[in-house]
């Protein structure tokens, strides 16, 4: 091994790395971050994409994930104190509709349960029961979403669970972490206008109306947005990655952009560092950590020795694409369901669960979806240092979408590469905004259109577009991220770990890969 050494070096500079970093450079380990793009933060980062003055969250803009996190806990003091600032949501998302109603969820109980009250009495019961039981269901979900996903830690995390709450209990809580979101909603409301507008959060994370496993997520978007709001970053997403960037600087650290890693060094069975495209070679006494998607995991390393396991991991599957829109706005839209609407962060362009369903469908299929679910963020209606004064940004995600497309749906699009579909996909888009908010293209100032295919060039791990980094169904969650045996981030090589979203749990800005391996190594 020729070159510098350092603890442990860290590939990707990801939110999970540097939550991975922070908690090990906290421990004492020396630590190396590589990230080959020019800023750090992967899909977590903020830029001036349309015009000067502007920033646009390039993936991530929710960060409530983040701020109810074990990580955050433990280190909040620390990122505040070097610049980390959120600002509070108050309402956090809501759905429009294409009969002219609209209905959403905020911190105010009275006014959440009225707006559902006035498409069913009965469905705002079922919420007040809903409201009531969350404090205790919450704690037990996220004891398994924040608990390590071994064999035995999962058996022993249910066997906790079974003596505190008793067997029928916790056979019930299995069951509704099982359900899709069109059971549990089905089960649970009569309105399709509130079940279309909880079920759009599925949408978020890879689940499909009729897609087992899915039901917690809107559950869990719902619920804790009435409980707790939603947190953004001021200024944009990124002061999360500066703030902790910062942390591990103070600490030793390093945080060293523009270096490619092009090989995973490794001998007799255990890592030793990696090699960089530009011919430097760093050591790592005990660690190499990647953050990759799984494929790219077994390229770098040429193989683990381990047949099944690279099998596998050749053959995680990713979730279908997202296109972003990315608008400077004179304005925010004008919202004909009401003006309301222009205080939610968040307001989705997804009318029923069938027509998520087809949109996901077609999606899967390659094909242009007819009616994309559209996820209009209005980030400058609670923070409006993003953009001059009296201006705003929108962030438009357009979800799902084909990586690689083989047709339209609607059959008026005749491209099948991104280059020549973006734009006029990106006219049908805003045409059903317009149909919403009409006026709104005369608001435009400027556009960035983002390409899954972009999304990709710029951070490997989206592949197609994806930006949760794999499919979260069940086959590829739980003790099955990535792979059966590997969802505490372990390798056929010693000494060499995997984290980010394709590890448990998962995606989102929780950094939980991340500060869960940290902790392992380090031995907490």
């Amino acid at each position: 091994m020729t070159g510098a050494r350092t603890d442990a070096v860290i590939i990707g500079a990801g939110h999970n790395s540097l939550a991975c970093a922070v908690h090990l450079s906290a421990k004492g380990w020396r630590v190396h971050v590589l990230e080959q793009a020019d800023t750090p933060g992967g899909a977590v980062k903020t830029c001036e994409l349309t015009l000067a003055g502007y920033r646009h969250d390039w993936g991530a803009m929710n960060l409530s994930l983040f701020a109810g996190s074990r990580f955050f806990e433990k280190y909040g003091n620390d990122l505040k104190r070097l610049g980390l600032e959120f600002v509070p949501v108050s309402h956090p998302f809501a759905s429009v509709f294409p009969d002219g109603k609209w209905c959403g969820i905020s911190t105010d109980v009275a006014a959440t349960r009225a707006r559902i009250a006035a498409f069913s009495e009965t469905d705002a019961c079922a919420w007040d029961a809903l409201g009531a039981a969350f404090p205790d269901r919450a704690e037990r979900i996220f004891a398994v979403l924040s608990s390590p996903m071994g064999m035995r830690a999962f058996a022993t995390l249910m066997a906790k669970q079974a003596w505190k709450h008793g067997t029928a209990e916790t056979a019930e809580l299995a069951g509704f972490l099982l359900s899709s979101p069109r059971d549990w909603l089905d089960r649970t409301f009569e309105s399709e206008h509130v079940k279309a507008m909880l079920g759009a959060w599925g949408m978020h994370l890879d689940f499909a109306p009729d897609i087992a496993g899915g039901a917690v997520f809107p559950w869990l978007e719902a619920m804790a947005g009435q409980a707790f709001g939603m947190v953004l970053g001021k200024g944009g997403a990124e002061t999360i990655v500066t703030a902790m960037r910062r942390l591990i600087e103070d600490r030793g650290g390093t945080v060293e952009c523009g270096a490619r890693v092009t090989r995973i060094l490794h001998e007799q069975g255990r890592a030793r560092g990696v090699e960089l495209a530009d011919g430097r070679q760093i050591g790592a006494k005990r660690a190499v950590i990647a953050n990759v998607a799984p494929a790219a995991l077994v390229r770098l390393i040429g193989g683990s020795g381990e047949i099944g396991y690279d099998r596998a991991m050749r053959g995680f599957r990713h979730a279908p694409g997202t296109m972003m829109i990315h608008l400077a706005m004179d304005d925010l839209p004008a919202w004909t369901a009401g003006p309301e609407l222009r205080a939610f962060a968040y307001v989705h362009l997804a009318p029923s669960l069938d027509q998520m369903a087809r949109t996901y469908q077609q999606a899967r299929a390659g094909l242009l979806p007819e009616e994309p679910v559209i996820v209009c963020g209005q980030p400058t209606a609670v923070d409006p240092t993003r953009a001059p004064e009296g201006r705003h940004v929108l962030w438009l995600q357009l979800r799902m979408v084909p990586g690689r497309i083989r047709g339209d749906a609607a059959g008026r699009i005749p491209a099948t590469d991104w280059d020549g579909a973006a734009v006029p996909f990106a006219e049908r888009a805003l045409d059903i905004l317009e149909r919403y908010a009409p006026g709104t293209r005369d608001r435009i100032l400027g556009r960035r259109i983002v390409t899954p295919v972009e999304l990709e060039a710029d951070n490997p791990n989206l592949v197609g577009g994806d930006q949760i980094c794999g499919s979260h169904h069940l086959s590829q969650h739980f003790l099955f991220r990535p792979v059966a045996g590997r969802a505490d981030g372990s390798t056929p090589i010693r000494d060499l770990h995997h984290t980010g979203a394709a590890v448990w749990p998962g995606a989102g800005t929780g950094a939980g890969p991340g500060y869960m391996l940290g902790r392992k190594l380090a031995g907490d």
